[in-house]
């Protein structure tokens, strides 16, 4: 290899990419490049180590006595731990042929205590590389907010009157547009704008005449940007020239809308506030409909910035919850209000689903309720049919309010809670895990808050039910192998050499955390601030609590990474990702989450003696 590709090749492998130009050719200079044969002893156990060794190519593996540890294949590197403590715990073995580079121990500990990056990422736990990771990626990816277009704004709808119409007339047609700005155009064509700043400041503290012309309180001079333009130009335009808004224009040179820098702050803050705003002044469902679409625009933008998966997945839940309380209060018969809960379970309720994926629904009655089966059944039906046009999916399980099975009074509520545990199948303890998880949308949340004091009532009576509610993650293998290498499922053949994140990671979590949780009587719902109470009840270590929730917070960031990658190619969006689409430092953490998920899995095993039940 040449000096450039020896570079190339070294700053591939994290945590090299953080040397610095000197470092690296410092690295570069005191390479060495050997080859082994087949089981050739590298390292050996119990020896102080010498060197760190680069795979160019080939597979060594790591032993302890006969016991295959780890396997280390094309850049990877090892042993870095060994250097830094000065001794080899394991012998290193190569499994075939191999090439690799070697750089002497003490250029790497000369340069491990001068670079501090190297020096953190070393000495570092599972759950900080972890974390890492997170802030390298929203560092990395802050760089798309500077390719975002204009376009991608909300842009306020452009309305043009002539320049003779009357202040009455002008102030009409913006309340009827429900715009803040109106442009007017005079006989030689040329463009004027007027605010709604300007008639509360001009018109009525003057006590202008209002069938005065509105043209004489408008603004000339307007600044033009075109729709495909940079975002971030439009904001050294309006900085430039100290103005507060642009008109948009397409190619064609028309005008398409007006930009004004409430939009651009909060396109770059997160929409949030101008989307929740929206949704509380949606006169109808066609309006109501507009925002909730608008919704995989917020997430792409956020992912993009960076934004930690947490945050967005709260931020979206709040929005959709804040949609279903409006299209409940907008659909509901009078008679439900004040005398239902609307609830959402499972990932909806625990706050985890960001994307779309299905509806998790249920309608709580209060045993007061005075409404008629057909009045009920119009609105179920109703209700369930536009989340579907909202862009909710139907759940596949029929689990939503318009399944009479979700949608029942509050006692009939109790006497399914306690079927469900004192009598359960299989279906029941998943039904039992999804009402768990639910969260109160609307109406009176004091329904829901009896039903959850109820099941933790009830379930307290049965030792062995939390037992075989905790029992169902032994149906869910970790995709991990015992050499560290990934297992694919040979009998589907759709998805051959890619791993279902969700079946062999997330739920392992949800489940095993949600567990304990029922078992404490915890009413929080979230997975992560279940874990946290679990941390304060003495139930999970610090260091193990810190470790699941950044191995969760990964698993869920390389699913959105990949749900959205399909989304943009009109692919079907599941649970399934390619591990050899990862870059090597994903790969690794990922290897890395899935240990601790095996970890809490083995932990859950114990704790409930699964192996037994």
């Amino acid at each position: 290899m040449s000096i450039h590709e020896q570079l190339a090749f070294i700053k591939e492998i994290h945590p090299f990419e953080n040397l610095t130009k000197s470092q690296l050719d410092d690295f570069v200079n005191n390479l060495d490049i050997v080859y082994f044969k087949k089981n050739i002893i590298i390292q050996e156990a119990n020896k102080e180590p010498e060197n760190l060794y680069f795979i160019i190519k080939g597979v060594v593996q790591e032993k302890k006595e006969e016991e295959v540890i780890s396997i280390y294949s094309n850049k990877e590197i090892f042993d870095p731990f060994s250097l830094i403590e000065n001794r080899s715990k394991n012998s290193f073995i190569t499994a075939q042929e191999t090439i690799c580079y070697l750089l002497p121990k003490d250029i790497f500990i000369k340069t491990l205590h001068k670079n501090s990056s190297l020096e953190s990422f070393f000495f570092q736990s599972i759950s900080q590389k972890l974390n890492t990771n997170m802030v390298d990626q929203k560092n990395k990816e802050l760089a798309n907010l500077m390719v975002a277009k204009v376009k991608d704004v909300n842009l306020h709808k452009a309305v043009i009157v002539p320049y003779e119409t009357t202040i009455f007339e002008a102030v009409k047609t913006i309340k009827k547009e429900k715009i803040p700005t109106l442009l007017l155009k005079d006989k030689d064509d040329e463009i004027y704008i007027v605010t709604d700043s300007d008639f509360r400041e001009k018109v009525i503290l003057n006590r202008m005449d209002f069938d005065d012309i509105v043209g004489k309180i408008s603004s000339k001079g307007i600044k033009y940007i075109n729709e495909n333009e940079f975002l971030f130009n439009a904001q050294l335009l309006m900085t430039k020239y100290g103005l507060k808004r642009l008109v948009v224009e397409n190619n064609e040179n028309e005008i398409i809308g007006i930009i004004d820098q409430i939009s651009l702050s909060s396109f770059f803050a997160t929409h949030s506030f101008s989307v929740s705003n929206e949704i509380d002044n949606a006169q109808n469902l066609e309006e109501l409909k507009k925002v909730c679409l608008s919704f995989t625009k917020i997430i792409k933008s956020l992912h993009a910035k960076g934004v930690k998966v947490d945050f967005i997945s709260k931020l979206i839940n709040r929005l959709n919850r804040k949609v279903m309380d409006k299209l409940f209060n907008m659909l509901a018969p009078k008679t439900l209000l004040g005398n239902s809960c609307l609830i959402v379970m499972g990932s909806e309720g625990r706050g985890e689903q960001i994307l779309k994926t299905d509806q998790d629904n249920a309608l709580i009655l209060s045993d007061e309720c005075k409404i008629s089966k057909k009045e009920l059944f119009d609105f179920t039906q109703k209700f369930t049919e536009t989340l579907v046009d909202f862009g909710f999916p139907r759940c596949e399980g029929n689990i939503m309010v318009s399944n009479p099975y979700w949608c029942r009074t509050k006692s009939e509520f109790k006497d399914l809670i306690y079927n469900w545990i004192t009598n359960p199948s299989k279906d029941d303890y998943m039904n039992l895990a999804i009402f768990y998880d639910a969260m109160a949308a609307s109406g009176n949340r004091e329904l829901l808050i009896a039903l959850k004091e109820y099941l933790f009532k009830i379930g307290s009576t049965s030792k062995t039910f939390y037992m075989y509610f905790a029992k169902t993650i032994m149906d869910f293998n970790v995709p991990l192998g015992f050499f560290d290498g990934f297992v694919f499922d040979s009998k589907d053949k759709e998805h051959k050499n890619e791993i279902d994140i969700k079946r062999g990671g997330i739920f392992i979590i949800v489940q095993s955390i949600r567990a304990l949780s029922l078992e404490h009587k915890l009413m929080r719902v979230n997975t992560l601030k279940r874990v946290q109470e679990l941390e304060n009840k003495g139930e999970l270590e610090a260091e193990f609590a810190s470790e699941i929730k950044e191995a969760f917070n990964f698993l869920l960031t390389l699913k959105l990474k990949s749900n959205l990658q399909k989304l943009d190619s009109a692919q079907k969006v599941d649970n399934y990702i390619d591990p050899e689409k990862l870059n090597t430092m994903e790969k690794d953490l990922l290897k890395e989450s899935f240990k601790i998920v095996n970890k809490l899995k083995k932990k859950l095993e114990h704790h409930y003696k699964l192996n037994y039940v």
